[in-house]
């Protein structure tokens, strides 16, 4: 890598990460600068981690994200990709959410898998992963892009942390409580209801995890042993808006639910 490739990363880096405290995005990464590729794009990632980590929030995990082949399809691409999550990221269940914080939030339902131990190498296999889970979670994860109007290709949205912002965790249960992949989800936001199933994960949710770890192996790393791991949507990203409640039940494995501000609290900044 050359200096000016290293100093273009930080420099986009700082872009982002200076776009999600100051809610304005910017235009597309791989419009304004299309010779970018996918390595150019985690690097890029790790720039805006490092700015998180400097500011003083803790490594908390990991995300896998483009684990449906449409999402694939639209980017091109025939593997997920993956962002990080950080202590600041992670939100308790119920959490009233202002969306302020924000700039075009979107929400999708999953589960996380807590790792009880490390996991790292090329051959990892689902069975691994729930070998070296402690327990599953019920999660609402909120995307956001801080690329004007999510208009993103996949340079844009590895570059921008997989398009995360932040993560409702509900109680874990233990990885054996039900067959994840035949478990069903529902969603519900607002007055509209969503469905999936584990199944619609890569086939299994644990074998995304492992595709995550392979992925991972590339880079020399893998998951930690505490690490929360999430492991991708059940169905579509839906809006955010305010005034809504959404709630997202996963059978045996629990429910994870939040609710928005209406609009006059967030006009009136409380």
């Amino acid at each position: 890598m050359t200096t000016e490739e290293r100093t273009l990363h930080r420099e986009l880096g700082v872009e982002l990460w200076n776009a999600a405290r100051t809610r304005r995005p910017v235009p597309p990464v791989s419009v304004r600068h299309p010779h970018l590729g996918l390595a150019d794009a985690y690097a890029i990632q790790r720039e805006v981690r490092a700015l998180d980590v400097a500011s003083g929030a803790l490594p908390a995990g990991l995300k896998i994200g483009a684990t449906s082949e449409a999402i694939q399809q639209m980017f091109g691409i025939d593997h997920p990709d993956f962002g990080y999550l950080t202590d600041r990221m992670l939100l308790p269940d119920g959490v009233l959410l202002d969306l302020s914080r924000f700039i075009a939030p979107k929400v999708e339902g999953e589960i996380a898998f807590r790792m009880a131990r490390d996991l790292s190498g090329p051959s990892v296999t689902a069975r691994d992963v729930l070998d070296a889970t402690t327990a599953v979670c019920p999660v609402l994860e909120v995307l956001d892009s801080r690329i004007e109007a999510w208009e993103i290709g996949l340079v844009d949205t590895v570059a921008d942390n997989a398009s995360s912002a932040a993560a409702v965790v509900g109680p874990g249960v233990a990885p054996d409580t039900t067959d994840l992949a035949a478990e069903r989800m529902v969603l519900r936001c607002g007055d509209t209801e969503y469905t999936g199933t584990g199944s619609a994960v890569m086939g299994h949710p644990a074998e995304s995890v492992a595709c995550l770890v392979r992925i991972l192996a590339e880079f020399g790393t893998g998951v930690s042993a505490g690490d929360l791991v999430l492991a991708g949507s059940w169905s579509g990203a839906v809006d955010l808006l305010p005034g809504r409640k959404v709630h997202a039940s996963f059978g045996a494995l629990g429910s994870v639910s939040l609710s928005t501000q209406d609009a006059e609290e967030n006009a009136g900044g409380t």
